[in-house]
């Protein structure tokens, strides 16, 4: 059993961010985890840390085993005289949640719920009586870093006079430029005692998004879209003046507190944002329960589309800007932006591997979707490549970008009209000004390029005039970038089809040595393992002799991705018992990649109940080391695959990372056109992980 209490010496410390980088590091072991609260506030709505846990990592307790008791009960028990109760209640409320899992994360108080004269004597005592490892969060926003760490070493004295057992002590928000002198005073000063890590201060996680203030604030939305949730506030302003004095006021990010029949404001305002004149703003929050006027409402209700999000409180504007004042940022479960940062913040300043072996984990076999997906990531991280992005005017391929960057995965080449682009990253609100923009049409590459693409394909026709302006395609530009080692690999297909994204691969790049076909796998990411499917979108009918490549070439990709092969291809019939021309395809194919492969683990042909239930494979195929284990299966046929996958993607609720193109000199990648941003994300981080692993290459 791990546990380990995150605690905090005072508001304000950002401990949310340490509890978001230790819930990761507990994901990835592949064990049960849990989450407890001593303590949460009284109230009817669910507390926000463990809601956003509940929900990123699919918690299965009930909500109520979750937390010792509320504040108000707290404190009835401290103002009585009754302490000691407090505990015992606290206690064992954490022993019964103790019994569900093998690892607990234990988040102490928040210095809002009780007297906090008390409660950094309460959280020691909490943590001992519980058996936890304390984890320690600093608030270094100081003046000087003299005064941040003289604050860590009285905590690390307080903590060991009070017998706790420190992890190690994280000395978080810390202004970038005092990074450097408060690590060297503390190592010097601590001489290894204890391990300490300093955090920078991140503008990102220390604001509020829409989010956070709907929220908090319990608002209504008007008419927000849900991407609009994550918008960042960077400053708030209270509407009292005419709309001309106001205008001068608003800045970017800008949350405009204004009274609901104030319609002058509300045009002003919305119009601020496409206007080339006026800083773009955040998001409007309507006060005291007032509606625009029905003129205005039908107006903003023509408009193509609002430009920002409006919200509804039933509270005075005092009273509102008073509460958005008190306000920071936190996490929600659908903030992948800020959830990105935050685990980047954590991976870059915090070493998790030593901290994971002074913790003990052992991990398990078992490979949950977010264990895969966050090791996709941290291998991904290992070695940074560039990835070139064609389609850099979708805006799923921007927020994508963004979380990439934000997590230290890979530098990004965005391709197309720059002023576009950049219009659009402004209108998103996202954080990309450092991101490498071409314009293919513009570039000075165009001429080398076009030069290059004629003379690969002058066999087939294609005259330099042809070429040149074929180069002008962001697929084809993009391709060529890899091929010349510009790019280390390409993802495209979000606004393109399948055959306009590998098209080019084929011509420019082509497929590497004894591979005779270009073929795709899906990783299936079941409840606790992940399975590689192939071919399931390229090659509607492959041969024997491509059926055997597909095989071995998903093999290679498995291994690369730290999954056994264990190959199974698929026939409606298993072993010797059936025939027919579809039987005799699969099984001369098994014959073709023993003969190529015959280190390989294979059996086929093989039915799919066979190749994965181990009850199925005792009496089909007793003895073979494939049946009832299998980790890749191989379909006959693009119906046959495509329909699989589709299949167990929706009635196993498997996330389905894919499709990963393999057998090209050069990693080249295709995304669905119905891709979400996380889908993006991690194509692009197995892109860089198929480059760092050296696979076809050139």
């Amino acid at each position: 059993m791990t546990q380990i209490y995150i605690a905090s010496g005072e508001e304000g410390s950002g401990k949310s961010l340490v509890v978001l980088g230790m819930m990761d590091l507990f994901a990835r072991s592949g064990h049960r985890i849990c989450c407890f609260k001593p303590l949460i506030a009284s109230g009817d709505q669910p507390d926000p840390d463990l809601r956003f846990i509940r929900e990123r990592y699919r918690s299965e307790a009930p909500y109520e085993s979750m937390y010792g008791c509320t504040a108000d009960s707290a404190r009835e028990l401290i103002n009585s005289g009754k302490y000691n109760e407090l505990l015992k209640a606290i206690l064992e409320k954490f022993k019964a949640l103790e019994s569900r899992c093998s690892q607990i994360l234990c988040i102490g108080t928040d210095f809002r719920n009780i007297s906090p004269a008390l409660e950094f004597d309460f959280n020691t005592d909490i943590a001992n009586n519980l058996g936890c490892l304390v984890l320690f969060v600093v608030n270094g926003r100081c003046a000087a870093p003299q005064e941040a760490v003289d604050r860590t070493l009285t905590i690390i004295d307080s903590l060991h006079d009070r017998h706790c057992d420190i992890l190690a002590v994280v000395v978080n928000r810390v202004a970038s430029a005092m990074m450097g002198e408060v690590t060297a005073m503390l190592d010097k000063a601590l001489a290894g005692r204890v391990p300490f890590y300093v955090v920078p201060e991140s503008s990102i996680l220390a604001k509020p998004t829409v989010g956070n203030i709907a929220e908090a604030l319990g608002a209504v939305p008007i008419n927000a879209e849900k991407e609009w949730m994550h918008r960042q506030i960077s400053n708030y302003k209270v509407a009292a003046m005419e709309l001309r004095h106001f205008l001068d006021y608003i800045e970017p990010g800008s949350l405009i507190i204004v009274p609901g029949d104030r319609s002058d404001i509300i045009l002003g305002s919305l119009l601020s944002y496409p206007a080339r004149t006026y800083p773009q703003i955040a998001a409007l929050l309507l006060t005291g329960g007032l509606q625009p006027a029905p003129q205005v409402s039908r107006l903003i209700e023509g408009l193509d589309r609002i430009p920002v999000p409006i919200l509804g409180v039933k509270t005075d504007t005092f009273t509102t800007a008073m509460n958005v004042s008190a306000l920071s940022g936190s996490f929600v479960a659908g903030d992948q932006r800020k959830i990105a940062a935050g685990l980047g913040l954590m991976e870059a300043a915090v070493d998790l591997v030593s901290l994971e072996k002074r913790i003990a984990m052992p991990r398990v076999t078992k490979v949950t979707p977010l264990m895969f997906e966050h090791e996709l990531l941290q291998r991904a991280r290992e070695k940074r490549c560039r990835i070139v992005l064609p389609e850099g005017n979708d805006e799923r391929i921007l927020r994508a970008a963004e979380i990439i960057l934000l997590r230290g995965v890979a530098d990004l080449i965005l391709l197309g009209n720059i002023q576009e682009i950049r219009n659009r990253i402004s209108g998103l609100g996202l954080r990309l000004e450092r991101i490498q923009i071409i314009d293919p049409a513009e570039s000075e590459l165009r001429e080398e390029f076009a030069g290059i693409y004629h003379e690969r394909r002058r066999h087939k026709g294609i005259s330099l005039q042809m070429a040149q302006d074929t180069i002008t395609d962001v697929s084809y530009f993009g391709t060529m970038m890899v091929y010349c080692n510009l790019a280390d690999g390409m993802v495209s297909g979000a606004a393109h089809t399948t055959q306009h994204t590998i098209r080019p691969a084929f011509e420019i790049i082509r497929t590497r040595p004894g591979c005779s076909i270009v073929s795709s796998v899906f990783f299936m990411c079941l409840a606790d393992r992940v399975l590689v499917f192939g071919d399931c979108a390229v090659n509607p009918d492959p041969n024997p002799q491509q059926l055997a490549d597909i095989a071995i070439s998903s093999a290679e990709t498995a291994l690369m991705f730290g999954i056994e092969p264990r190959i199974a291809m698929m026939s409606y019939s298993t072993g010797e018992s059936g025939k027919g021309v579809e039987v005799d395809k699969v099984r001369e194919a098994a014959a073709i990649a023993r003969k190529l492969r015959p280190d390989l683990k294979l059996e086929g042909p093989i039915q799919y109940d066979a190749a994965i239930d181990p009850g199925v494979a005792r009496k089909k195929m007793p003895g073979s080391e494939v049946a009832g284990r299998a980790t890749i299966f191989v379909f006959p046929d693009l119906n046959t695959g495509n329909n699989t996958y589709k299949a167990v993607q929706r009635a196993a609720n498997a996330v389905a990372v894919g499709p990963i193109l393999q057998g090209l000199n050069k990693p080249v990648n295709d995304l669905s056109r119905g891709c979400t941003v996380a889908d993006i994300v991690n194509t692009i981080a197995i892109t860089a992980i198929q480059t760092r692993a050296g696979e076809n290459p050139a």
